[in-house]
């Protein structure tokens, strides 16, 4: 078995901040497909996969999603090149006849507390698999909480059952404007070994 090089940890987890303030530079269409290619072989609960994503990227769409966040997220949101709205699909087992075709969605009809746990729960796991791709081809991502959830559903999903999770800004940061790095947790300080 193969394991990472320095170089490739550094970039995807050590290195790896939350952008606030992004560069002038575009995004291509392209780029984005390729992240959405390598994050969607992350592992789910019998390969669910729930998670459903909207590129905002227009001026129209960035206006669309403006009044639904909080105040402090506003200037970082519509200066960025791309919002990506994670997203995750309650109908998500009505595609598993294609995605596990030896067990089906049959198990999640009538269930919704099971259908809600696991869209919630995979769609999570989805989307940081999706950050980790995005920082593995070069993109730098800004993720947050601080909007409304009920807006932006409305606003990008409406007539689905597709839910918004959390926003991730993507580009290409400006370093010279990222915080002070925050400490972590020492192993010892959240783990124990049973």
């Amino acid at each position: 078995m193969s394991i990472a090089d320095d170089k490739s940890l550094d970039i995807i987890y050590r290195n790896a901040r939350t952008y606030v303030a992004w560069q002038d530079k575009p995004v291509d269409d392209g780029l984005l497909m390729r992240v959405y290619d390598l994050a969607k072989w992350g592992p789910t609960s019998s390969n669910c996969c729930p998670m459903r994503l909207v590129f905002v990227k227009s001026k129209a769409a960035k206006e669309k999603l403006k009044p639904c966040l909080a105040a402090g997220n506003v200037d970082k949101t519509m200066s960025a090149p791309v919002t990506a709205i994670i997203a995750y699909d309650l109908e998500f087992y009505t595609k598993m006849d294609k995605l596990w075709p030896h067990g089906g969605g049959k198990m999640f009809v009538g269930k919704p507390e099971l259908i809600q746990s696991t869209a919630f729960r995979n769609g999570s796991l989805q989307g940081a698999y999706f950050m980790l791709a995005a920082r593995s081809q070069g993109l730098d991502c800004g993720p947050m909480s601080g909007f409304d959830n009920a807006k932006i559903d409305e606003a990008f999903f409406a007539g689905t059952q597709i839910k918004s999770n959390f926003l991730c800004n993507l580009g290409y940061g400006d370093a010279s404007k990222l915080y002070p790095r925050g400490p972590r947790l020492e192993f010892g300080e959240a783990c124990r070994i049973e």
